[in-house]
């Protein structure tokens, strides 16, 4: 297996192990080694060209990566990292039933990256966790697939861009729509002309999440490690309504549905409108719906405008669930000769300036995006095997963590917003808040002590 140029994680071990067997085999009768037979010898040789994973948090959408993962022909899930332990035998279970091998149980994936035999870490563990975690996997020598978001903070994503350039290692967002086919054809085709220049877009997402109540301080459960699921977060006690999905509503762990989902139609509209950093942001929004602990907005609209004279807005409902033109989530971009609309999916149509249809792209691949777990999962193995691809040959990422933290980032200037209750006026070369000593203490998170990730 070849790995990208100037890649810390080289080619050496398969190169090596490759070499010896077929080196001993040539010495032994009939070419084979003694005990093996010509098809587990191919297995052996076959599995050295395979990419070696662990995945770290697989209770949910990490099981349906690790499944994933396991599908693909070049890739081998190696090990399972999870702190809660029926999860992990969960995910060991299905992947074996899977591929031919079982992987490890490590419940911590710092551990884990010790094993010099993997090459890379998925990560799919609270939000919290995302961009410390890749540091680490970075500076042990591994390629990192990272679910959106890819940070938890600004301060974070940089960190990530900083430490991309120093390892000189693979590391893939998760917004897999990137990769679909019929998405990237959409996106040419607003390149191309279609709509004419493309000057606004908006984006949206929908649902109708039910109310998580007030939690109880209690002991943490026999099966859940809680401190290192809390790892670089200061820690606090045990409450029973926060593990496992609703920390994406409390700031300290989770970074709202802004970041939770908007992430993946922020990113797309700023693909359209070919653009990277905003000049201003603002937003609006709050907990509405139900009196509990949920701390993010339930109710949400970000806008943000950019130097090349366009904007962008999106709008996050998760306590109503009424759709926006037909879909729970999506884009329509506008030009000057028309629009194009794009429902969540692996489709889109575009629309002159009179509503008249004229183009209509269609998927027979089912999608649901209201599915956390795994909404695509046919159409999510194009956004791994690019990640495969990048490590064994070089191929360019669809989202490398440059454009991931750019496309995070406008989530989070949107969020930080919200909670300063300021306009911003922003940098638009780095992204950076201008003179707002409110908003600017939001730029980067306390850790607990001992755990601050470093470039």
């Amino acid at each position: 297996m070849k790995t990208v140029e100037n890649s810390p994680v080289s080619n050496t071990r398969r190169d090596f192990v490759k070499k010896a067997f077929i080196g001993t085999a040539a010495l032994s009768v009939g070419g084979i080694l003694p005990g093996f037979s010509a098809q587990s010898y191919g297995r052996i040789l076959g599995a050295n060209e395979k990419v070696r994973v662990g995945v770290m948090g697989v209770n949910s959408r990490g099981l349906a990566l690790s499944s994933n993962f396991a599908l693909q022909p070049n890739c081998e899930v190696a090990t399972i990292c999870d702190v809660d332990a029926r999860a992990a035998e969960k995910a060991i279970t299905t992947v074996t039933g899977i591929q031919t091998a079982k992987p490890k149980n490590q419940p911590d994936f710092r551990k884990a990256l010790e094993d010099k035999d993997m090459d890379a870490l998925v990560i799919a563990a609270p939000d919290h966790w995302h961009a410390p975690a890749a540091i680490l996997a970075s500076k042990a020598g591994k390629h990192v697939y990272l679910e959106k978001p890819c940070s938890h903070n600004p301060h974070e994503g940089e960190l990530l861009v900083a430490v991309v350039a120093k390892y000189k290692n693979v590391i893939q967002m998760g917004n897999q729509r990137r990769s679909w086919p019929n998405v990237k054809q959409a996106i040419e085709d607003i390149k191309r002309g279609a709509i004419g220049r493309p000057y606004f877009a908006k984006g949206w997402y929908t649902n109708n999440r039910a109310t998580i109540g007030i939690g109880k301080e209690e002991a943490a459960p026999s099966w859940l490690n809680y401190d290192l699921w809390q790892g670089p977060a200061p820690r606090r006690a045990y409450k029973n309504n926060v593990i496992h999905y609703n920390w994406h509503w409390f700031w300290h762990w989770g970074t709202g549905e802004a970041l939770n989902n908007g992430t993946h139609m922020l990113d797309l509209m700023r693909w359209g409108l070919d653009v990277e950093f905003p000049n201003k942001v603002t937003s609006l929004g709050g907990r509405y719906r139900y009196k509990d602990d949920w701390e993010a907005p339930d109710t949400q609209v970000i806008n943000l405008t950019f130097n090349n004279n366009t904007a962008m807005t999106w709008e996050g409902r998760s306590c109503n669930g009424r759709t926006v033109e037909g879909s729970d989530v999506g884009v329509t971009f506008y030009g000057e000769t028309g629009s194009l609309q794009y429902g969540g999916g692996n489709a889109y149509k575009i629309f002159d300036l009179d509503n008249k249809l004229v183009k209509d792209v269609k998927n027979d691949l089912p999608i649901d995006p209201r599915n956390r777990m795994n909404p695509s999962q046919a159409l999510d193995a194009t956004h791994l095997q690019n990640f495969v691809e990048a490590i064994q040959k070089g191929t360019p990422l669809a989202s490398g963590i440059v454009g991931g933290h750019q496309s995070t980032l406008l989530c989070q200037l949107g969020n930080i917003a919200l909670r300063s209750g300021n306009a911003l006026d922003i940098d638009p070369s780095n992204g950076h808040i201008l003179n707002n000593k409110a908003a600017a203490k939001f730029w980067q998170r306390d850790y607990e002590k001992g755990w601050e990730p470093t470039a």
